[in-house]
Order: C-alpha cells, then sequence, then structure tokens
C-alpha cells in the first residue's frame, strides 16, 4: 500500500557532496517521518495499521537503509510508531491511561476507549503453596492455589501481563474459569467481593519472558504493579500487573475531605 508521498530522488542525501544547499530540502529520514505523519493526521493510517518496512522505505523514498531505520527508531522513540520484533512496525494506540485506585475490569477499560479487547490465556493452573508462593498469600507450604498468566490486548498490542496467584479455598473454580470470555478481576468480584486492596508501582526492566509476551522493544522498560487483594478477612489474590512503559500511564484522582 503506497500511502506515503513519495520523496524526491536520492541526491538530497548527498547534496554537499554534489555542492548544492543542504538547506534546499529537510533531511531524508525527516522526510519519511513526515510523510508517515501526515498519512496518520490525514486518516490515511490508523492504529495498529502496519507501515512499510525498511527495506519498502527505502525503494520507496530512494534512501539508504539507515536512513529509512532512523526514521522509523525516531518515530518509535515520539510514540508515533510500536516496532515488534518479527511482525514490522505498526501506528501506535494512543496512550491508554489505567486507574491505579480504582479496581477495574480491563477488558471494560479497553473496550470504553473503542478498542477491541481480547486475551491470550498463557497458563491457569492448580499448584500447591511453596516456599517461593506461600509468603504471597500469607498462607503455609502446601496450601491449595491457583496460578495464572494471561496476556491482555487492545486492538492488536498487548497491554498488560498478568500474573496472579489465588487461594483456591475462597475461589475454588479459578482454574476451570475461560479467561478469554471473563476476566480474573471480573470472576474474583463475583466470587470473593472486594474488601481491602493494596497497590504497589515500580518501573523496571522485564525479564525474558515478559519482553517476549508483551512485544517490547529492546531496551524498553515496563511499569509493574503488585496488587493484593482481601476478601471476608483473608488474603485472596496477589497478582502482578505489568505495562509496556512506553505504551501505558497510570493515573489516580481523588478528594480531600475539609
Amino acid at each position: 500500500m503506497d500511502f506515503i508521498s513519495r520523496a524526491p530522488a536520492k541526491a538530497a542525501e548527498t547534496s554537499k557532496v554534489a555542492g548544492t544547499n543542504p538547506d534546499s530540502s529537510p533531511p531524508r529520514y525527516a522526510a519519511i517521518k513526515q510523510s508517515i505523519c501526515d498519512a496518520v493526521r490525514d486518516g490515511h493510517l490508523k492504529p495498529g495499521d502496519r507501515v512499510p518496512s525498511e527495506s519498502e522505505l527505502v525503494k520507496q523514498f530512494d534512501v539508504s537503509r539507515m536512513t529509512a531505520n532512523r526514521a522509523l527508531r525516531e518515530l518509535q522513540a515520539a510514540g508515533v510508531l510500536v516496532r515488534r520484533a518479527g511482525s514490522g512496525s505498526f501506528i501506535a494506540e494512543p496512550r491508554p491511561i489505567g486507574q491505579m485506585i480504582e479496581i477495574r475490569n480491563i477488558a471494560e477499560e479497553v473496550r470504553e476507549r473503542g478498542h477491541e479487547y481480547r486475551a491470550r490465556v498463557v497458563l491457569n493452573q492448580e499448584i500447591r503453596a511453596n516456599t517461593e508462593t506461600a509468603p504471597l498469600l500469607e498462607v503455609v507450604v502446601g496450601t491449595k492455589l491457583f496460578h495464572s498468566v494471561i496476556v491482555h490486548h487492545e486492538a492488536e498490542f498487548p497491554i498488560q501481563l498478568e500474573e496472579r496467584f489465588v487461594l483456591a479455598s475462597v475461589a475454588p473454580e479459578y482454574g476451570t474459569r475461560d479467561f478469554t470470555q471473563m476476566t480474573p478481576n471480573e470472576y474474583l468480584s463475583r466470587t470473593a467481593p472486594l474488601e481491602r486492596v493494596e497497590h504497589r508501582v515500580s518501573a523496571t526492566m522485564p525479564d525474558e519472558r515478559t519482553h517476549s509476551l508483551l512485544g517490547l522493544s529492546d531496551g524498553e522498560p515496563v511499569l509493574r504493579m503488585t496488587r493484593r487483594t482481601w476478601s471476608r478477612g483473608r488474603l485472596v489474590s496477589h497478582a502482578w500487573l505489568t505495562h509496556p512503559g512506553t505504551r501505558f500511564e497510570l493515573s489516580a484522582a481523588f478528594s480531600i475531605d475539609d
């Protein structure tokens, strides 16, 4: 799809060598960036649309691969593009804002922004608490738990990696739920009504698994929220909710009583 306006010939890249005025036209990488931004502004490119690859840009604009790569890298740094290894570069969604204090169903948040939601269940199994997992829910070793790992998507983009440990005695059907149809948040809200919440948020670099599941760029940090919830006086869930640092932000609002 040749939606980007074609640029002048490659001679602009070597204008100094040819003896022309280097200020007579913008650098070639800047022209590529401007063309993509114009296509987004005019509606020819929408969030989630794929943009030409480096090779395609080289042919379309008659530039070097280094020039095409610089244009894509700078658009990514500016938040215009999301580059996914093995898939290509895509127009980024407007950065979603998650509610840090209010406990909301992520599927509802995504749909309220007018986007399609889907979930990929990586893991949902019954386990027995060991010396590492027992402290997470303040139980003794050997206690029956459920362990789930789910990737939540907004349109085509992975927006949250959820890893959760749940006390089985409070939510006995957790391990059999189809979490492509109902989120863990929704199920737990019905089964174990929320009584108390604890949040901690940190910025960190992802491990290899997180990097892969969220389709992160090299060197991209993540925002990681640790969420613990209580119901009927029991600590029932310990979750890590991890978001791409360049594609997500958290907000909170509250009133101060006089």
